[in-house]
């Protein structure tokens, strides 16, 4: 992979030449120039060989921009972008080309009273730090390990709502404090190194959901600057990567990535533009991974951590109980098969019985098309709840009495059925041995309905869509996941959109009717998806849809 992905970038090592680019792409240039130049110097003190062929032609291209006084004077004129000339000066001191008159500008321009004071984010200050120090440019500034507890990955971020931005800062910053797996970083003292790897390793799961290359490549980097190499989302990211490099090289990017100016018709700059970077990554991941100089040690184990979701459940069945009673049971029937599902969970039936009685009443005379309406999974969790409390409900009883004649004619069912005549049985209208004939073909199905991909999660924060975040979440404990970073970091969220009153749920509007209908239907999702996390390390029943 690194071999491939270098002779690529040395093959148009031209377009990371500002002086040859057009006018809005010369900061695009030196971006990928210092990015081009790190990868060259990081080689150089990973690996105590000579620097090959494709490597030697990248590290002529950097010498050869960077000896130009349109190049390097404008660092003493643009003080702020110190780092976009730095970096490459670095590359050149690690591979044995010192340059004093370059050095001179840049020690000139760190100690100038701004470049290197003015105001930075955490993980950028790291980078300027790191810079300096492979410069060996002198300065004033706090050590990294002072800087490091202020940064996102040192202050438990939560998963479901970072967006790329944040996990590159989250990257760079690993990158920067473990010198790229050359250094141990002085933790803060709270900090647990195991939390930061579940942490890479649930955004491995997001960004590989997502397809993301860039991403992936510098999440696996970070585990390998971290030591670590027995991860399953590390062997998941190495297969991704090697399936995404193209013949001769290329890993292209995620889109979004690059400026405007690449809707000129120019194929071949599109081509470079939308791939340098993720190629970059590619190949140091590659780089870090064969270095006998980066550390190897042992995946430190996760912290043990359990969602306690048993007092928030119960004010969310209390709430949606009470609620749905002063609504139309047709119309609220999810909200009953959630409550009697929870209430069960809970080993509280009795939260669920005024519910119950209410809704059979009114419903015993209900048009069949009611029953229809809902499926199996509704109506089976509400025909459940009622049995479970010796409670009848007529028209009820006729849809299932029917519903089980129908299926005993089939001579199979397909696999998205295999549950609901599973119900059937455990409702005792339906033969254990004639379920058993009809679901041989859905046998390998699995537990949970798919349901909402873990990948979807940021933009669903991002919209606030509480029902895709709790199907999600329910998935995921039916799946045996109830544990995962992912899941934990999901239900946390749902938990901070609970009311006082037991709801779940920010509606943002004034209007009383639209808020509690609202907040019916998101309290009625979060009430199923909390029953399925509370009851993941018991026996795991199917939740209503």
């Amino acid at each position: 992979m690194e071999t491939r992905a270098v002779a690529w970038l040395a093959a148009r090592r031209h377009l990371i030449d500002p002086a040859e680019a057009a006018s809005d792409r010369v900061l695009f240039a030196r971006k990928a120039l210092i990015e081009t130049a790190f990868l060259v110097g990081l080689r150089a003190r990973l690996d105590p060989e000579p620097l090959d062929g494709d490597y030697t032609a990248l590290l002529d291209q950097v010498e050869d921009i960077t000896a130009r006084p349109s190049y390097r004077e404008l660092i003493a004129r643009d003080e702020a972008a110190l780092l976009l000339y730095a970096g490459t000066y670095a590359a050149l001191r690690l591979c044995g080309r010192e340059d004093p008159e370059f050095r001179r500008v840049i020690t000139q321009a760190a100690a100038g009273g701004y470049a290197a004071v003015f105001e930075r984010i955490p993980y950028r200050q790291l980078d300027l730090l790191h810079t300096l120090e492979l410069c060996g440019v002198p300065h004033l500034l706090p050590a990294m390990d002072d800087v490091l507890p202020f940064t996102l990955l040192c202050n438990g971020p939560n998963v479901v709502k970072l967006a790329d931005r944040d996990i590159y800062a989250l990257t760079h910053t690993i990158f920067y404090v473990t010198d790229f797996g050359l250094r141990e970083p002085r933790w803060p003292r709270n900090f647990d190194p195991g939390a930061a790897v579940e942490l890479l390793e649930a955004l491995l799961d997001l960004t590989l959901g997502q397809e993301n290359a860039d991403l992936v490549g510098e999440l696996l980097c970070c585990l390998l600057c971290l030591g670590v190499r027995d991860s399953e989302e590390a062997r998941r990211a190495w297969q991704f990567l090697t399936a995404a490099q193209e013949a001769d090289g290329r890993v292209n990017g995620p889109p979004g990535v690059v400026h405007p100016g690449l809707t000129d018709g120019d194929d071949a700059y599109r081509h470079w533009a939308t791939g340098y970077h993720t190629t970059i990554v590619a190949a140091l991941a590659a780089l870090l991974d064969r270095s006998p100089k980066v550390v190897r040690r042992p995946r430190p184990s996760a912290p043990k951590a359990r969602p306690a979701v048993e007092q928030p459940l119960r004010r969310a069945v209390t709430w949606l109980a009470g609620t749905s009673l002063r609504h139309d049971p047709a119309a609220c029937l999810p909200a009953a098969a959630a409550v009697a599902y929870a209430a069960e969970a809970l080993g509280e039936p009795e939260l669920a019985r005024p519910l119950l009685l209410d809704f059979s009443g009114r419903l015993a005379d209900a048009d069949v098309g009611v029953w229809q309406g809902h499926g199996m999974e509704i109506v089976g969790e509400f025909a459940s709840g009622l049995r479970a409390h010796g409670i009848a409900c007529s028209s009820l009883d006729m849809f299932l009495k029917s519903t089980a004649a129908a299926v005993e004619l089939m001579e199979t069912v397909p696999p998205q059925a295999v549950h609901n005549v599973r119900r059937l049985v455990g409702l005792g209208l339906l033969s254990p041995r004639h379920a058993a004939a009809l679901t041989d073909a859905g046998a390998g199905a699995p537990h949970a309905a798919p349901g909402t991909a873990a990948a979807d999660l940021p933009e669903a924060w991002k919209n606030y869509r509480l029902g895709h975040i709790a199907a999600l979440v329910r998935d995921s404990a039916l799946a045996g996941r109830a544990q995962h970073r992912i899941t934990r970091d999901a239900v946390a969220f749902l938990l901070a959109q609970q009311s006082s009153c037991g709801a779940f749920g920010r509606p943002a509007c004034d209007d009383p009717a639209v808020r509690e209908r609202t907040m019916l239907s998101w309290t009625q999702s979060a009430v199923t998806a909390l029953a399925a996390v509370h009851t993941a390390c018991g026996t795991v029943r199917t939740a209503p849809q």
